[in-house]
């Protein structure tokens, strides 16, 4: 199958996708290629960040092809298939007798890559111990096999990748925070599938074809319906589950129009309602406008009631130092008696008044928005920084139609 590159791509980015077989188009897949290409030549470690099943392991190769190490071994460890008790063994190598099944001295990756790459996948799945034994290899070069005390050299360029937030790691404290600077003087993401727009279409065309050659069958062909969903499914497992899936679809529709119903089986209607990056809207403020919108009024209701129970507290004070000193016979005199029941009353009056002032002064602001853009709601609603639904539900509810 042809695969289709655009016109404005560099001759090297173009080798580099028909070279790695690299299928897509969308501007962040090609930014993180001419990333790779252009940090190859640089001897700098690099991390590649990415959700599973991104295609994270085709920029380590495309670093390595264009460096000067290209002559040299290129390794690929997957951190997370080997167990704790053997890592550093397959890292560095052990010597003979060192632990119990060590029938023999063994070099490790970096002595077997030395002057090349090494590509460590999955790299947030390293113990700590074998952390600090990496970050001195990418400060000195230097490592010691398991069982030796001999320090060893090694000339070797790092390109690790994960699809962990290694920030969030070294918060939790599962992540040295030196290793992370270390290991990330570069660094590339790459897309999630979901973000990658028709490449979901130009993936699944090629996916078919190569399956159908495989199996010697008719392919398979995607109506606009299955298609369209295609392009809405989340595909939480990126281009690995879209191959997956389509090789499931080539092997049992061979020969099929494959339409949006013959889709579903294979994609969970429950992860259907994902909207592609190219149809994303911007983040809308209005409930949090609102919120602000009724937290002011509810701020100047009560501004309004604590200047009004001072302006009590001080005239009630001065009503006292004016009664005179000669008609107090007792602590409770008669006089105070009878002024006691007024500031009940008052703080009566208070609860009452601050219940009116929230909703004039939320009437007020209504209607003067209103006033200001001659009637028009969904200016005054613009105005106001809140939603039109909430502006009429407000205007109902105050009589201002």
């Amino acid at each position: 199958m042809q695969i289709n590159l655009s016109s404005d791509l560099s001759p090297e980015t173009q080798q580099a996708k028909m070279r790695f077989g690299i299928v897509g188009n969308a501007p962040a897949l090609i930014a993180a290629i001419n990333r790779a290409i252009q940090v190859a030549p640089i001897d700098l470690s690099v991390l590649v960040t990415g959700e599973s099943g991104t295609g994270k392991e085709f920029f380590p190769k495309i670093i390595h092809a264009y460096s000067p190490r290209k002559h040299s071994r290129y390794i690929a460890v997957n951190c997370g298939a080997i167990p704790e008790g053997t890592i550093d063994s397959e890292l560095f190598g052990h010597e003979k007798g060192s632990f119990t099944g060590a029938v023999a001295a063994r070099k490790g990756y970096f002595e077997e890559a030395d002057g090349g790459t090494i590509f460590l996948d999955e790299v947030a799945e390293l113990p700590l111990t074998t952390q600090a034994r990496l970050l001195r290899v990418l400060e000195t070069g230097e490592f010691l096999k398991v069982g030796s005390s001999t320090v060893q050299k090694t000339n070797i360029r790092i390109v690790a990748a994960t699809n962990v937030n290694l920030l969030e790691a070294i918060a939790r404290g599962q992540f040295r925070e030196d290793l992370y600077y270390r290991l990330s003087t570069v660094q590339i993401h790459v897309p999630a599938l979901r973000d990658r727009g028709n490449d979901i279409l130009l993936l699944s065309r090629k996916f078919a074809s190569d399956f159908s050659e495989r199996y010697t069958m008719p392919p398979v062909t995607f109506d606009d319906a299955a298609r369209s969903a295609m392009l809405h499914y989340r595909w939480p497992g990126n281009v690995r589950q879209l191959k997956n899936i389509v090789e499931q679809v080539a092997l049992f529709d061979a020969g099929k129009t494959i339409t949006a119903a013959d889709m579903l089986p294979y994609l969970p209607e429950a992860t259907m309602s994902y909207t592609p990056a190219t149809a994303r809207t911007s983040h809308s403020y209005e409930s949090e406008r609102e919120l602000l919108f009724n937290m002011i009024f509810r701020l100047q209701a009560e501004i309004d009631l604590l200047k009004k129970n001072a302006a009590e507290q001080t005239a009630s004070h001065t009503t006292l130092k004016c009664i005179p000193a000669d008609t107090i016979e007792h602590p409770i005199s008669t006089s105070l008696v009878k002024y006691t029941p007024e500031p009940m009353e008052l703080m009566a009056d208070t609860r009452k008044t601050h219940e009116v002032t929230l909703e004039d002064t939320e009437r007020e602001a209504i209607r003067k928005a209103l006033e200001d853009n001659g009637g028009k709601r969904k200016a005054a609603a613009r105005q106001l920084k809140i939603s039109e639904r909430t502006l009429y539900r407000k205007i109902k509810e105050y009589g201002l139609e």
